[in-house]
């Protein structure tokens, strides 16, 4: 009985985060959630208890698959930095990915505005893209510099709908900055302990 409870729980999660995705926020209703989910809101309170708890699994939902995503293991080893911004822009604008840049946005505001678990959020994503980067540039400060200009890209996009500027801004990050042109690759991943 508790893993079909564990089952059922796991499932609400996953259609709530695709709700929350397909919305492009996490600030819907607990019956528009409902409706959406294809449950009733009674339901919902009874699996979670609280609109937060939900909203917090849907957000450790949504951590995983951005760590999946965006980890180095999923990039090819020896490419050029440029390479590996390039790549990571286009999944960033590919069509499927705009419900999640936005509710990725919307839990950014969360933040702006004092939000703890958004702040954790926020700081979670931007470890796991710092750990990637890392792979194939130089140095912190680099790693620092190229996030920077991707997130105002990110923002820019999300603002016009235009992938150009966001894509010459970045582009003219590698012709102008002194990142030097390194091809580490991901690193190796080693046992330790018996």
């Amino acid at each position: 009985m508790q893993r079909r409870t564990l089952a059922l729980r796991q499932q609400l999660v996953a259609r709530s985060l695709n709700a929350f995705i397909q919305a492009g926020t996490i600030e819907l209703s607990l019956d528009q959630l409902a409706s959406r989910v294809g449950v009733s809101k009674r339901m919902l309170v009874h699996y979670f208890g609280d609109r937060e708890t939900l909203e917090e699994s849907a957000m450790t939902l949504l951590e995983e698959k951005l760590r999946a995503q965006f980890s180095p293991e999923s990039f090819p080893a020896k490419v050029a930095p440029r390479a590996v911004i390039r790549a990571l822009w286009e999944r960033t604008i590919a069509a499927e990915s705009r419900g999640v840049l936005l509710l990725v946005m919307d839990l950014s505001r969360r933040a702006w505005s004092g939000s703890e678990r958004a702040k954790a959020f926020y700081a979670e994503q931007q470890r796991l893209w710092a750990d990637l980067l890392m792979n194939y540039l130089p140095d912190r400060d680099a790693v620092e510099r190229v996030l920077q200009v991707f997130q105002g890209a990110v923002l820019a996009f999300l603002i016009t709908g235009d992938p150009e500027p966001g894509r010459r801004a970045l582009q003219a990050f590698f012709s102008n900055s002194s990142v030097k042109k390194t091809t580490k690759g991901p690193k190796k991943k080693t046992r330790t302990g018996a």
